[in-house]
């Protein structure tokens, strides 16, 4: 490549409208990455994705077989970049700046012009909750960037439909419903749009489309099937605790969805705008739509015997509304340039409006500012308190050979306490698990296997460090009472006990009796 060619390319590579919002969401995502504490879901991707091939697939077949393809993907990923939360959580980054990037494809092709994909795709990164789970090793990044990619790419289709053209489109839709199958009601919001697009086109070959979309729909499902398959078996034990929502969440929805009610009315604000001001409202309609309608289809499935409605599982609608909300800016842009235009001082009047496009932006960026903040502190991933970090760092301090360790097993488990721990202990920091008879991976599952007989489970040690879910003074009390007996027979009360917010660790020592 001749060297005068490269400022040429690299000019080229600059102008594009994708660039500026992808590279915004790096930065967002990537700042204070390794800060918070992995939570208890990100501890199950962990203890999944670190598993051999063999035993994540076995796992899959009784748990959690609907996160199986991105439990997949991060153990092809920890096999080579190793599983540091850096690392766990970097595919997330990733993601979510691709998203970003199509973000503003989508909203360049519908609007037209650099303003309004630049801005939608700049808008998409300071969602608070976008940058939340940018950050998350869970799929719901890469889950958002599949729908977002789908949507740009239904567009590229319905505009010259040919294979090439739907290839694409089906491959997103299939890593999305494999990645979470919540996400494949987006298929409510496409069909609403394909149909406008249809109203609008109204000529005979665009027919064709009444039995294409259908059928790239069909394909992208057929290897969403087994997830269906074995996800409907194991929904009761991974759904049970959502409870059924009312209509006053679904009417408010947008605050939960955004991480932010103020930046969530900004965005309503700015697609008030681009539905009320004349130039592009059908494109308007269509997003809204494509925003809207998986919200309203997963809240009526809700109702039902099963709940789906969950802000993050319905993260990837975001896209749809930044988009919509980059309209919005391009829509008092180019009503600025019309007036510029009919004005004795267009220079003037255009810097207005450049302005006023600035300023539009920036609204719901600073307002999004101290959630933003919230959401990169040590505990901010957790929902529910779980310090493992300080209970590890606390047993590695004390930490003699030959301890046990007892966490909350059975009905507590889903707190992940002893795997948690596990993960930021030192690896010479080893203690036995009390009360356990077969480890995750033994029982096949991401939960050990409480033992049926807890005195024939506590083990030889001299030492044993308790931990149980919440604070208290009376770290035995708060365990089952089968448990408590076995230990108090033999260790007696505890000579050490350090509640931590959400978990208190105790030691037991039979020399201390």
């Amino acid at each position: 490549m001749p060297p005068a060619a490269l400022p040429d390319q690299a000019l080229r590579l600059l102008g594009r409208v994708w660039l500026w919002p992808a590279l915004a969401m790096l930065c967002i995502g990537g700042y204070r990455l390794g800060t918070p504490e992995l939570w208890r879901d990100e501890v199950a991707t962990w203890t999944a994705a670190t598993r051999p091939l063999g035993d994540l697939l076995r796992l899959l077949q009784h748990v959690d077989a609907s996160n199986g393809t991105y439990y997949l993907l991060m153990h092809a990923w920890t096999v080579v970049f190793g599983d540091t939360a850096v690392a766990l959580r970097l595919p997330s980054v990733l993601a979510m700046a691709a998203a970003a990037g199509f973000v503003a494809l989508t909203a360049r092709r519908l609007f037209g012009g650099r303003v309004a994909g630049i801005s939608a795709g700049l808008l998409f990164t300071v969602v608070p909750l976008i940058s939340r789970y940018a950050q998350e090793a869970r799929s719901y990044a890469l889950v958002t960037c599949a729908v977002a990619g789908a949507a740009w790419f239904l567009l590229r289709a319905l505009e010259r439909p040919s294979v090439g053209r739907w290839a694409p489109y089906c491959a997103a839709m299939a890593v999305a419903g494999a990645g979470h199958l919540i996400s494949f009601s987006t298929i409510a919001g496409q069909a609403a749009l394909v149909l406008l697009h249809l109203w609008r086109t109204r000529g005979e070959p665009q027919r064709r489309l009444l039995w294409q979309y259908p059928l790239a729909v069909a394909v992208a499902a057929l290897p969403v099937v087994p997830v269906v398959v074995l996800g409907s078996s194991q929904s009761g034990r991974q759904l049970g605790w959502i409870g059924k929502p009312t209509f006053y969440q679904l009417r408010h929805f947008g605050e939960p969805l955004f991480g932010s009610a103020g930046v969530f009315h900004a965005f309503v604000l700015l697609a008030l705008l681009v539905l009320l001001l004349p130039g592009r409202r059908l494109p308007a309609l269509q997003l809204l739509l494509l925003a809207v309608t998986p919200v309203v289809a997963v809240w009526l499935v809700s109702r039902g015997s099963t709940s789906y409605f969950v802000d993050r599982y319905l993260l990837f609608t975001v896209p749809a509304w930044a988009a919509l909300a980059g309209g919005g800016v391009r829509a008092v842009y180019t009503t600025v340039a019309a007036a510029a235009r009919r004005s004795r001082t267009p220079g003037q009047v255009r810097a207005a409006g450049a302005l006023l496009a600035v300023g539009l932006l920036a609204v719901p960026a600073l307002v999004a500012l101290p959630q933003q903040s919230s959401v990169r502190y040590a505990g901010s991933h957790s929902y529910s308190r779980e310090p493992y970090r300080a209970a590890a760092e606390l047993i590695a301090a004390g930490y003699r050979p030959g301890d046990g360790i007892a966490t909350p097993l059975g009905n507590q488990s889903w707190a992940m306490v002893g795997t948690g721990i596990s993960y930021y202990l030192p690896p010479d920091v080893r203690p036995y698990p009390v009360f356990v008879q077969h480890s995750a991976v033994q029982a096949e599952d991401l939960f050990p296997a409480a033992c049926p007989q807890p005195d024939d489970c506590v083990g030889q040690g001299q030492r044993i460090w308790l931990l149980v879910l919440g604070d208290t003074a009376e770290p035995l009390a708060a365990m089952p009472g089968d448990q408590a007996r076995a230990l108090r027979s033999r260790y007696g009360a505890p000579g050490l006990v350090t509640p931590l917010g959400g978990v208190t660790l105790a030691l037991l020592d039979r020399t201390a009796r």
